[in-house]
């Protein structure tokens, strides 16, 4: 791919809109974490209560995600994604009246978090199901890699302007910022304009939706095989790499060697993105699976030798990799279900990928008290490796191709019904 058609998606002005509309609600994301976790230590100082409130965000948006999907499969997805937008800018931004008064109590922060994670449960599998809806099926790859490439910038960005924010006038304002790019995303999307959605044939049930998405999650193999698989990396990575890894880099590296390892992770993530943008995947759960394993090898030599240059490479090589996964992963997804159903995929995958998050954030303290840290790191490690490749002892994860492109001028979202 030449540059000219990396960028091309860019000059649809659809996906414009909605580009500009996810770097807004991206941004806003982003900055909401650090945000309020400050603005809770200031109500309570107390780090029991900073997870109460993370939690209560956590807890709906995995219990309301597979409704989330039913919604996003019914209703426009445009109109979804604003009125979600709208109504967690209005949680925030009464959270940030609150805290900026000194009125605000933990139990309303706890309220208004677990409101908050209701709308990412209905807004999370529309905004990963829009993308084969606004540009040319050939187009797909660029599109994702372009959100990529913003989301990667913003990982960077996003903290450091809502740390300054909280250390010059304080959470509170940092909170109403975050509030008002979710306005502005929302109203960025009035500029998308999708044909409407065909009549459904028949009036179905929330439950019978559900029942029909379940049978497409078990019946597609590549499908469940790899959420299968993520459900137990994901709990590696967030156990061993995010809950005991500071704990082994704190005695070994120290504080600002992990930062370097974190800042190589993103910095590899970000390349990636961009070679991406010129060099076409084929077989993309297939390259997408090696390449993510090789989050591994970062795993394996923190438990081994913990050595702060080799550490810096492997970290990159690895934020390499798992880009490469997560665009194929999108491709796979975008380009093998049927746009009717798509969203519901989505939700389940996003299901079996959150709830495994929490069990290795509970599970791996313990672990590495009972074993010592750096030994469970080794064997978190090459379990990764070995997980991450036995799913490609499955045929169907191992030859997914790419779909071949649609005569020029046939768009995804024409297209996205035919049977495959």
């Amino acid at each position: 791919m030449t540059w000219k058609d990396s960028l091309a998606p860019l000059r649809n002005r659809n996906f414009a809109w909605y580009y500009g509309s996810r770097f807004s609600d991206t941004l806003g994301t982003m900055m909401a974490g650090l945000a309020l976790t400050f603005a809770v230590l200031d109500i309570t100082d107390s780090a029991t209560a900073l997870g109460q409130v993370l939690a209560a965000h956590t807890i709906p948006l995995v219990v309301f995600l597979l409704l989330g999907g039913v919604i996003a499969d019914r209703v426009p997805r445009t109109l979804l994604l604003q009125t979600s937008n709208v109504a967690a800018g209005t949680t925030q931004a009464v959270l940030a009246a609150l805290v900026i008064t000194d009125r605000a109590e933990l139990w309303m922060v706890i309220v208004l978090a677990g409101l908050n994670g209701t709308v990412d449960a209905m807004s999370f599998p529309a905004q990963a199901s829009m993308v084969p809806q606004l540009v040319e099926r050939g187009q797909l790859q660029s599109a994702n890699a372009l959100l990529s490439l913003s989301r990667g910038g913003l990982t960077v960005i996003a903290p450091s302007l809502a740390a300054l924010l909280v250390v010059t006038v304080g959470p509170g304002w940092a909170l109403a910022v975050n509030a008002l790019t979710w306005f502005v995303s929302a109203a960025l999307l009035t500029g998308v304009r999708l044909p409407a959605k065909p009549p459904r044939e028949e009036t179905t049930s929330t439950l019978t939706d559900l029942r029909e998405g379940w049978g497409l999650f078990i019946g597609t193999t590549w499908l469940w095989v790899v959420v299968l698989a993520f459900s137990a990396l994901n709990a590696i990575h967030m156990g061993a790499w995010y809950t005991i890894g500071p704990v082994v880099a704190k005695g070994t590296i120290g504080e600002q060697g992990w930062g370097f390892v974190l800042s190589a992770e993103s910095a590899g993530l970000l390349i990636m993105t961009v070679v991406l943008l010129r060099v076409r995947l084929r077989r993309p759960l297939f390259v997408g699976m090696l390449g993510c394993s090789l989050l591994g090898i970062p795993i394996v030599v923190l438990g081994a030798e913990p050595h702060l240059i080799a550490l810096v490479v492997a970290a990159f090589v690895a934020g390499a990799g798992i880009e490469v996964f997560s665009i194929g992963w999108n491709i796979a997804m975008q380009e093998n279900i049927e746009d009717r159903m798509l969203s519901r995929a989505y939700s389940y995958d996003a299901l079996g990928s959150f709830v495994a998050m929490p069990i290795g954030q509970l599970l791996y303290g313990p672990l590495g008290e009972a074993f010592g840290y750096q030994e469970v790191l080794v064997w978190s490690g090459v379990a990764y490796c070995l997980i991450a490749v036995l799913a490609l002892t499955s045929r169907a994860v191992r030859t997914l191709d790419r779909v071949p492109v649609t005569p020029s001028g046939a768009t995804a979202a024409t297209t996205a019904g035919e049977p495959r």
